[in-house]
């Protein structure tokens, strides 16, 4: 069976999605923007709200790349969840937006862009990608940077 890179490329995304939908299960949204405290002891690292607003900017980013119409950025999302934004807990959740508009920003891109890899020619994926410097050098093609964008980050501090 031959199938298209783009499908190829959705099918893995597709089942990113159904784990990003389970790890978020249980998950009270009073919690969502908050550290770690196991025993007590906090623990600084990238809590959900960070981790999933900060995946939700690379679906805008992949549906242009790949010449689709992409959904604008929430206010403040650039500003609280790009590569240089630090992640802070938010005990009073002011800081981050709330759990639902997150997910629902993510899902949603991330959705749009597996219908649109579906519907992308395989040539289109072989062309060099447009980014510069470490982004072209990790991601050289469309191609690449289509299946690696939600890959990059699972290091404390993205700097890909």
């Amino acid at each position: 069976m031959t199938r298209s890179l783009g499908n190829v490329i959705a099918d893995s995304l597709q089942l990113s999605l159904g784990y990003a939908e389970r790890l978020l299960r249980g998950v009270p949204a009073d919690r969502f923007p908050r550290f770690a405290r196991p025993g007590g002891v906090v623990v600084e690292s990238n809590h959900p709200a960070f981790i999933y607003g900060h995946l939700s900017l690379y679906a805008p980013k992949i549906l242009r790349l790949i010449g689709h119409p992409a959904p604008p950025v929430p206010d403040q999302f650039e500003v609280r969840f790009s590569k240089d934004a630090q992640c802070v807990d938010d005990p009073d959740l002011d800081l981050y937006p709330p759990l639902a508009e997150v997910v629902e920003f993510f899902m949603e891109g991330h959705r749009m862009v597996s219908a649109a890899l579906r519907s992308t020619a395989d040539d289109a994926f072989q062309q060099p990608n447009p980014a510069e410097g470490r982004m072209r050098d990790l991601f050289p093609t469309i191609g690449s940077a289509s299946c690696g964008a939600s890959c990059r980050c699972r290091r404390r501090s993205c700097r890909a």
